[in-house]
């Protein structure tokens, strides 16, 4: 098992921060996932009809992203939060990437919610996983660039495990190494919110609605939640 810890400084700093870690194990991804297709269609449809709009950063869930993001030292309309980035692709180009169906389900659900969303191959993952503040010597390689390294800077938060970086600016990109593919059998999905007093029944919610996707496709599936309060959660 893998402990998510969310540490002092971070849930001091952002004391409403709620996050949502879902876990599953023996998920099969080589399978059809009907329904998770289905929610990809329904939202794409509801897009084309004009009864249903993403998120933006009009909006207070994105606005809060925003804030965030500005407060340790990243702009936020060069560096966008995963949601925003996602809702503003599916806006100009009508639908929503198809990777494979673990991803399709979370960003299917992050885009209908407009809550920020991610997942860690836990098999690829080495230790603990610390939500924290970078102190500039970290290493992080981007999704997709293998051969890139970056160092986030100073007070900029991230999560990590061991190894390295697993996320850089809270949530607007993942690692390559970490990445979640069609033969990733143990996987923790992640859900957030900054304002648990104002969205925490949205984020249970959208994590209930990503749990019944991944149910059908794996062994066991849980729902644990890190906050302030509940800094450490297993998945």
């Amino acid at each position: 098992m893998t402990t998510f810890h969310l540490t002092p400084a971070v849930a001091d700093a952002f004391p409403g921060t709620r996050i949502a870690v879902i876990g599953a194990s023996g998920l099969r991804g080589r399978e059809p996932w009907p329904d998770t297709t289905a929610a990809l269609e329904e939202l794409e449809s509801q897009l084309a009809d004009g009864a249903w709009q993403p998120a933006d950063e009009s909006g207070p869930r994105i606005e809060s992203w925003h804030t965030a993001y500005r407060a340790f030292g990243t702009n936020p309309r060069r560096v966008r939060p995963s949601v925003d980035a996602l809702g503003r692709r599916m806006a100009k180009k009508g639908t929503l990437p198809r990777i494979n169906p673990a991803v399709d389900s979370y960003n299917a659900v992050s885009v209908r919610h407009g809550l920020p969303a991610g997942a860690f191959d836990l098999d690829r993952v080495t230790g603990d996983v610390g939500i924290r503040y970078a102190d500039g010597s970290e290493e992080f390689t981007p999704l997709g660039e293998p051969g890139t390294v970056e160092n986030p800077k100073p007070g900029e938060v991230v999560y990590t495990d061991g190894a390295g970086v697993l996320t850089r600016h809270w949530n607007h990109r993942d690692a390559h190494r970490t990445r979640v593919t069609e033969d990733s059998a143990r996987v923790a999905f992640l859900m957030e919110t900054l304002h648990a007093d104002r969205d925490g029944d949205l984020l249970t919610a959208a994590a209930g609605e990503l749990r019944r996707l991944l149910d059908a496709h794996a062994e066991s599936t849980t729902v644990h939640y890190l906050s302030a309060a509940r800094p450490h959660a297993v998945a």
